[in-house]
């Protein structure tokens, strides 16, 4: 077994709410300045600047998974990975038409850059990212699984935005695996009201948004390999199969 040091929940400078140094180049620079293992760049509602990151990252010997931070129907966020760059990018096309569309203004919530490997900025997103889409948190684990990936419910602690302060509670018919706690000092107070979680493996992320927020290498993963599949693969609970 591999443990890797591990963030998977970054955002780049194509989530609004993400600084503009939030370049592709910067995040690797950053994650390999730190040594960290495996990342992955989650922006909101799309995949759009995750090829630039893998690119990066396979140059500083880095793993990149591609994916996103979906904003359900219900304002849950969860975070979906995927092994393949191509399933990442179909996903995007499909979650990006059922974002529901509001024009982005920049001075109200940000820029929606989508950068190339050498952090140039070759378009930007005109519709606002952070909106929400019309797909519900119920069946969000099938139909990321339906792509080739895995979704977890992100900062499941959080009073805004997470599956237990928007839903109320976690549903009982749930199939994910793996939580993402961001203060891991919670972790006994989340799992005594929520048995549900008890099964889960809980992982933590940086949800960065500058820089400095990416986490350092302090937290691991065990998987069988360095690789993209090994990683869905335990975030699944090992019952993940490459097709």
């Amino acid at each position: 077994m591999v443990e890797l040091t591990y963030d998977l929940h970054i955002h780049s400078c194509l989530s609004p709410c993400g600084a503009d140094d939030m370049t592709p180049g910067n995040i690797v620079g950053m994650a390999a300045i730190k040594g960290l293992d495996v990342i992955a760049v989650t922006d909101h509602n799309s995949c759009k600047n995750c090829p630039a990151v893998m690119k990066r990252a396979e140059q500083f010997g880095i793993l990149a998974l591609p994916g996103m931070e979906i904003n359900t129907s219900e304002e849950v966020h969860a975070v979906c990975l995927f092994p393949e760059l191509s399933q990442a990018m179909e996903f995007d096309v499909y979650v990006y038409e059922k974002l529901i569309k509001f024009p982005n203004n920049e001075a109200v919530f940000g820029k929606q850059q989508i950068c190339d490997e050498q952090d140039n900025c070759i378009g930007t997103e005109p519709n606002l990212l952070i909106n929400i889409t019309d797909i519900s948190f119920e069946g969000l684990w099938e139909l990321v699984k339906s792509f080739g990936g895995v979704m977890f419910p992100a900062h499941v602690e959080k009073s805004a935005n997470s599956l237990i302060a928007n839903l109320g509670f976690v549903p009982p018919d749930s199939k994910f695996k793996t939580a993402e706690l961001k203060d891991l000092k919670r972790l006994h107070e989340i799992r005594r009201a929520n048995p549900l979680l008890e099964s889960c493996r809980i992982i933590t992320n940086s949800d960065a948004h500058y820089l400095e927020q990416i986490h350092e290498p302090e937290f691991t993963i065990s998987v069988h390999e360095k690789s993209a599949w090994a990683v869905i693969e335990y975030l699944s609970g090992n019952r993940f199969h490459r097709s």
